[in-house]
């Protein structure tokens, strides 16, 4: 497949879907590392592994179990995309950014962008939630963002705004569901690299400097993509490990999904209250 998608690539895959499914979702979600099981919830699913959708990107990432989950949450029509591809899997940023474009032509209005991070922040404790509020986009700043290339005028204009990329008022409803359910909801901003090693404690030291409270490898191609098309977006990070500013622990991808264990009844809780409320 080249770098960069054309919208018949994606208007096809968009009538692939319509054609499996009797649904028609107003909201996509899309689930991180080791965060998947929160598909079991989806009432009267339509499952769509994503080996069935031609050039659809198929993660090669254990944890991550690549399938839409197409059915009813909490009394919405939701399309869950029960893992993501990555960059550094080899992929282009057009192609990891696809799947969200697809939504778009879907006609799917919002989007909960989920994810497994680092904590940078030092306050930060493994298996808690954090509310992105914005994220820092080092591995666009260097060229790799998912809007490179021919602008797709049918979808949205060739210089989006970012300024407010993660939707305040639903930032505002989750703080609220979070509150009523007794959650821990850290908030902060989420910084985006490219992987796949994980960041050594200068890189950390580097990022909190930043301003950056928690870190990963994924999420903000597709909130840009996203809102180039106007969707909006509620983000939040699973937060699997503790920050590692001075290099006396070792990160592994097993300490990522075991956190994911204690995450998922928490994400859990705050997006199906999201669900009922917006």
């Amino acid at each position: 497949m080249s770098e960069f998608i054309t919208i018949d690539q994606i208007d096809q895959l968009a009538g692939i879907i319509r054609s499996k499914t009797s649904y028609h979702p107003r909201i996509a979600i899309i689930l991180g590392s080791g965060l998947g099981t929160l598909a079991g919830a989806v009432e009267q699913p339509d499952i769509i592994p994503y080996g069935e959708l031609p050039g659809w990107p198929v993660s090669t990432v254990i944890g991550h179990q690549g399938r839409l989950v197409i059915g009813r949450l909490e009394g919405q029509e939701v399309l869950v995309m029960q893992g993501r591809v990555h960059y550094y899997e080899g992929y282009s940023m057009s192609q990891v950014a696809l799947p969200v474009r697809v939504t778009q032509r879907l006609g799917i209005e919002s989007i909960i962008v989920t994810n497994a991070a680092g904590a940078v922040n030092p306050d930060f404790e493994p298996g808690q939630l954090m509310l992105i509020i914005d994220h820092l986009n080092l591995i666009g700043m260097a060229g790799l963002n998912p809007l490179r290339g021919s602008n797709l005028e049918q979808l949205g204009p060739r210089f989006p705004d970012m300024s407010q990329a993660y939707d305040r008022a639903y930032n505002d409803i989750a703080r609220q569901v979070a509150k009523e359910n007794q959650v821990t909801l850290y908030e902060g901003v989420y910084a985006s690299l490219a992987g796949p090693s994980f960041e050594s404690p200068a890189d950390l030291r580097f990022l909190r400097t930043a301003g950056v409270d928690a870190v990963g490898m994924s999420t903000v191609p597709e909130v840009i993509v996203a809102r180039h098309a106007g969707q909006r977006v509620l983000g939040i990070s699973g937060i699997s490990n503790k920050a590692n500013l001075d290099g006396n622990t070792v990160t592994t991808h097993e300490e990522v999904l075991e956190a994911g264990k204690m995450i998922v009844p928490r994400l859990s809780t705050v997006v199906r209250g999201m669900l009922r409320k917006i």
